[in-house]
């Protein structure tokens, strides 16, 4: 590879993931308040998914780049970078345009107010593969659900990297976790993650099932990253004054908002992305905290499932799409 050029992943159209290719673009150095990582390592999430089919919040400007989480060497600083120095190990955190500066690269520069130094008990792929779920389950269960001791949470679409992260984070809170998944494949994973009941979704009714493990009681927090008419069913099984935070938009149905169940129940449904943690100097302060005392005391760990080589990138989101995963996909770079 010659050293003025780096391999990075980009489309020029948007759909399937055939539209991926990898390009040889000149290095770029880092501004002011900047740095440049050698990648070894990048987490796949579903909204870089979305983002290349056009279905994401961020509308990619064509050609685009993508990706969010990388971790790696810094290689680089700006001239008012103080916390950072070449050599250190470095992860990447979502707080920034995926179009402007995605990190599916052999060398990314990022804003620095979305680095982190790797915690010191995780590799590089681990690394790689923590911010993403672990800010968005933080987000969702303690900053926005208040979640306390011996509270019920239901948790959708849980073999996911964010529901995987979400059900350690309330278990570490001493929380009764509820997941679903769809089929039987996955269910003795989810219980050795933490969860204290599963449901398959396929075969189970959802809402006679949580009546009968929460004795009618209902769950007092529910996270859910699919909407659609689903979200009927999950009003029905809130606890009363319940809350549904709504963190995705995985079906691609209409969600009619369930307007008599809320009444009764005086629900709250909300709308929520990491980008609210992020985004925000002193709640991504709080969560980093959070969240790295968690590791340290070992109590969560990042679960990968699949390593991918780069120029197997393609074949990394389609296998996304397939659905089969139990927590996270790494590129290896």
């Amino acid at each position: 590879m010659n050293s003025s050029t780096t391999k990075v992943v980009r489309f020029h159209q948007t759909g399937d993931a055939s539209v991926l290719k990898i390009e040889d673009l000149p290095v770029t150095e880092p501004d002011e308040y900047e740095l440049r990582i050698k990648v070894e390592a990048i987490g796949l999430n579903r909204a870089e998914v979305m983002f290349r089919k056009g279905a994401y919040l961020e509308t990619p400007q064509l050609p685009s780049r993508l990706g969010y989480e990388a971790a790696g060497i810094v290689e680089a600083v700006g001239n008012y970078v103080t916390e950072f120095n070449v050599g250190d190990r470095v992860s990447t955190i979502p707080a920034f345009s995926m179009g402007q500066y995605g990190v599916y690269a052999e060398r990314a520069v990022v804003p620095i107010n979305a680095v982190a130094k790797c915690p010191e008990s995780l590799t590089t792929q681990q690394s790689a593969a923590i911010w993403m779920q672990y800010i968005t389950a933080y987000g969702a269960l303690i900053n926005i659900g208040q979640l306390k001791q011996g509270q019920r949470v239901l948790i959708t679409a849980a073999s996911s990297s964010v529901g995987v992260a979400a059900i350690q984070i309330a278990k570490s809170q001493g929380v009764v976790v509820i997941a679903t998944t769809r089929g039987k494949s996955k269910k003795q994973f989810l219980l050795e993650q933490g969860a204290d009941h599963v449901i398959q979704t396929d075969s189970e009714d959802l809402v006679a099932t949580m009546a009968d493990i929460t004795h009618g009681a209902g769950a007092d927090l529910i996270l859910d990253p699919i909407g659609g008419p689903m979200l009927s069913q999950l009003a029905e099984v809130s606890s009363k004054g319940g809350r549904i935070i709504e963190y995705g938009a995985l079906d691609n149905e209409p969600t009619p908002y369930p307007l008599f169940t809320a009444l009764a129940k005086g629900l709250i449904v909300q709308g929520y992305t990491l980008f609210e943690i992020t985004q925000d100097k002193e709640k991504l302060e709080n969560a980093k905290n959070f969240v790295l005392t968690l590791f340290d005391e070992k109590k969560i760990t990042p679960v990968i499932d699949k390593v991918f080589t780069f120029n197997q990138i393609q074949q990394a989101h389609e296998y996304m799409e397939s659905n089969q995963q139990m927590g996270k996909i790494v590129i290896s770079v």
